[in-house]
């Protein structure tokens, strides 16, 4: 069985957070990924091999280039932790919204 990296340790880091967001909007090559941050290549180059490892990121080969993209699948494990809080969530911003309503329909009166 081969192990992969956690999704969550690779996404602590605003680097790789930030390489996440270039690609969510279209597949880049290494290089024009490191073309946005001032480290070295071969720094981005890293955080793309952890974000490929826990499969967040997948490469995809066209002619002598690889690209890189964001694998939805990858990115659905990190959703569904976080859906049970988003819900949690609305629903109290849900009954204080309630609150505040009742409150100041009663103050009007």
């Amino acid at each position: 069985m081969k192990l992969r990296r956690d999704v969550f340790q690779a996404i602590s880091d605003p680097t790789r957070r930030a390489i996440i967001s270039l690609v969510a909007l279209q597949a880049l090559t290494p290089t024009a990924i490191a073309e946005n941050f001032d480290y070295s290549r071969q720094t981005i180059s890293k955080h793309i091999q952890i974000l490929t490892e826990c499969e967040i990121l997948e490469q995809e080969q066209k002619g002598r280039e690889i690209y890189y993209h964001l694998n939805p699948i990858g990115m659905k494990e990190i959703a569904d932790f976080i859906e049970p809080f988003r819900i949690m969530w609305d629903d109290r911003f849900n009954r204080l919204e309630a609150v505040m309503k009742s409150r100041i329909h009663e103050h009007k009166k």
